[in-house]
Formats: structure tokens, sequence, C-alpha cells
């Protein structure tokens, strides 16, 4: 059933809870939400032994719009929820939902720990400009309501093969990317885009509370070394889910989670 919270600037953020036990809030990573991705299979898998929050970050589905957005407002998101969640909470985030997790561990909302899995930081010279160019062009296709450009774009900086791309342009489900399009642009702020994405070293070592960083042992390169590189500077717990790629299996992942959220 959905729930709604109502942020510091009045808008409504749409959750549901499931389960019983300490709570822990869900942070989707690019084009995904509750209706669309894998939080829902995640909270499903966590619910025993755990309240689970899954949440629609704004822009994207039965939440506000992401009229006046600045990164604060999604900090500011993630606080009403876990006020809601009794004042204090744990944080799982996917992906680039991942980076939103990390900063928001060290804003002083509530959260008592955090586990992130393969946040896309950039962690050579060559991956820092391409993440520049790419934050460039898909704000450009935003600012021009270029949704379907601005959906390809992404495709096609996270490495999908063109003639994939454009068979994805023929599917049910491309309707559904280009609904959440506009956020592709805010979450490269949450990843400070504009100077590359960089692994925020000085941000994680200053976390106060556990960490744990995943990868998955057949994920890209490129991930694995974001993880590890984020790892090491928040000083956290790393470990590599073996057999698992970028879309991990919540099987796999949930009792990982589960022994972190529950441990001291």
């Amino acid at each position: 059933m959905t729930e709604f919270v109502t942020s510091a600037d009045g808008t409504r953020i749409a959750y549901q809870a499931v389960g019983e036990g300490p709570a822990v809030v869900i942070v989707d990573g690019a084009l995904c939400h509750r209706a669309f991705g894998p939080s829902a299979g995640i909270a499903a898998r966590l619910a025993d032994g755990h309240r689970v929050f899954s949440y629609d970050r704004r822009g994207r589905g039965e939440s506000g719009p992401l009229d006046g957005y600045a990164l604060e407002r999604e900090i500011e998101d993630l606080a009403a929820l876990v006020a809601a969640a009794g004042g204090s909470a744990a944080l799982f985030g996917l992906s680039s939902g991942g980076a939103l997790a990390l900063r928001a561990a060290g804003a002083g909302i509530g959260v008592e720990r955090v586990a992130v899995y393969e946040p896309p930081f950039s962690t050579t010279e060559e991956q820092l400009a391409r993440f520049v160019d790419y934050r460039t062009g898909v704000t450009q296709d935003i600012a021009a309501d270029d949704r379907a450009a601005a959906v390809a774009r992404f495709m096609a900086f996270v490495g999908m093969p063109e003639p994939m791309i454009d068979g994805m342009r023929q599917s049910p489900v491309w309707p559904v990317f280009e609904s959440v399009a506009p956020t592709l642009a805010t979450d490269t702020e949450v990843l400070d885009g504009a100077v590359g994405a960089p692994v925020p070293t000085e941000r994680l070592a200053a976390l106060t509370v556990p960490v744990l960083v995943l990868d998955g042992g057949l994920s890209p390169e490129s991930l694995r070394a974001a993880a590890r590189a984020a790892a090491a500077a928040a000083n956290a717990e790393y470990r590599t889910l073996e057999g698992q790629t970028h879309e991990v299996a919540p099987e796999v992942l949930a009792p990982v989670l589960s022994e972190f959220m529950t441990t001291g």
C-alpha cells in the first residue's frame, strides 16, 4: 500500500513499507522506482527481520515533480522517510542511489549505517572526462525536452550497443524510461557530475557510521574499481558477490545486507 511523506519543501514522496524490525530504506539508481526496478524484490527478501521502506525518488513514480530541484531536496526527502521510520534507519543504495545514500549518511538525518552496491564513481582521468561529456549531453537533451535522446545517451554511456538501444526503443518499457528521463540529469548532480563523478574521498572519510560497499564478481572492472576506492576512502567493509553483475540478484544480495544491518 502506497503511503506519502511530505518533504521539507512540500513535495510529496511516495513510499511503501513491508516487514517488521529495524528500519531499512532502499535508494534506487538511475531510471528506477518502486514499480520499475529492483527495490521491490530486495524489499521482499529483507522483510523477514526488517521494516523495509522503498520509495519513489522525486520525479519518479508517484512522488512529486523535480520542480526547483537541488541535491539538498533529495537529502530532505530521505530525512522525511527516516522520520517516518521512527527517527533512525539504515540505508541501502544501488548504483547512483548508492552515491545519494552515502551523502545522506553524513547529513545528520538519523542514518545509523549504510550499504551501497557499485556506486558509479570515476577512478581514471578518462572516466572523469567521459562523465563530464555525458552530463553535458544529457542536460542538453532534457533542456530540449528530448527524453528519448536522454535515455539513449544514458544507455550508450553505460555500454549498451547501438542495435540493442534501437531494439529497446520499440519495446513496451521505452515509455517507462522516458517518463523518468529528466532524473538522468539530476542523478549527475548526486555524483558531482560537473567534475566527472570522482570518488568523494574527503566526504567518505568523514563518515562516522558503519559502511558496507559491495560489488559483483562479473561486473565491469570500472565499477569494481569504484567500489574498492569508495570502500578504502570510507574505511568500509568491502565484499564481492561472486557471479553477480550490476543487476544483482535479490536472493544473493539480501542475506549479505541483512547480516550487515543487524551486526553490532
